[in-house]
């Protein structure tokens, strides 16, 4: 048994994001530079006959606060049945959560609410425990706010309170490696698993086969997951591809 096959398995979340009901990639997370891929029922499906066991849904029209695709989320969610969906996008107070909740998600992803309004945010981990992650969207170690508009003030503080509040898990991303597959901050991510026990997901930046390996050798240290989004996408592998190369 060599070494890499001891490693335990990194968990990946094939990332289906939402826009005026198409499946669509950012660069960088900014508005105006979506890329469609088209029906994302469709690519949820696709990524579900692959072997996901996890998909990343986010609605960016919520998340930016220029409308909802909760309908189409819903079918996403029914269509791939089995196969459990961390949601994100726009879930700011109790009505957005509910809902959230109700579509059938496994898992919420809190990201502007939890540095816009922290008692809020702490009486949701508190509430409902590991079916709440807090996604911290970073640029150096600034966090950013209101689908990366704004800036959401210093992370580490940000990390500090979360952790008092019980968070379950983060989901981190580095926006400036984020739709650019120029690979993931490891050393981001090996100093969030230095400051907190809670598992991390990893998001923004896998470009290939190789950087899944060196998320893979992060396990050990707390990062439980990552988010693949472009790479599928582009081609520069298939969800089948990665999921072997994670462990699965």
């Amino acid at each position: 048994m060599n070494d890499f096959a001891s490693t335990p398995e990194l968990v990946l979340l094939p990332a289906v994001d939402v826009a005026d009901g198409k499946a669509v990639r950012l660069t960088q997370g900014e508005a105006g530079t979506e890329t469609s891929y088209g029906d994302p029922v469709d690519a949820a499906a696709d990524f579900a006959r692959q072997g996901a066991q996890w998909i990343h849904l986010v609605d960016l029209d919520a998340a930016f606060g220029r409308g909802s695709n909760a309908g189409v989320m819903r079918k996403v969610i029914k269509q791939v049945k089995g196969v459990q969906v961390e949601l994100s996008g726009g879930i700011r107070d109790d009505r957005t959560l509910e809902a959230a909740l109700e579509s059938g998600a496994s898992r919420i992803n809190l990201g502007t609410a939890a540095l816009e309004n922290p008692e809020w945010a702490a009486d949701v981990i508190n509430r409902y425990g590991e079916a709440i992650a807090v996604g911290l969207d970073v640029r150096g170690t600034t966090l950013a706010a209101r689908g990366w508009t704004r800036d959401g003030g210093d992370l580490w503080t940000v990390l500090e309170r979360l952790e008092d509040a019980g968070c379950s898990r983060y989901v981190v991303t580095d926006v400036t490696k984020d739709g650019t597959l120029r690979g993931p901050n490891i050393e981001l991510l090996r100093e969030m698993t230095q400051r907190t026990p809670k598992p991390i997901v990893a998001s923004g930046g896998v470009s290939s086969l190789d950087d899944i390996v060196a998320l893979r050798d992060l396990v050990p240290l707390g990062v439980e997951g990552a988010i693949v989004g472009k790479a599928l996408y582009a081609g520069q592998f298939t969800l089948a591809e990665a999921l072997d190369v994670a462990g699965h």
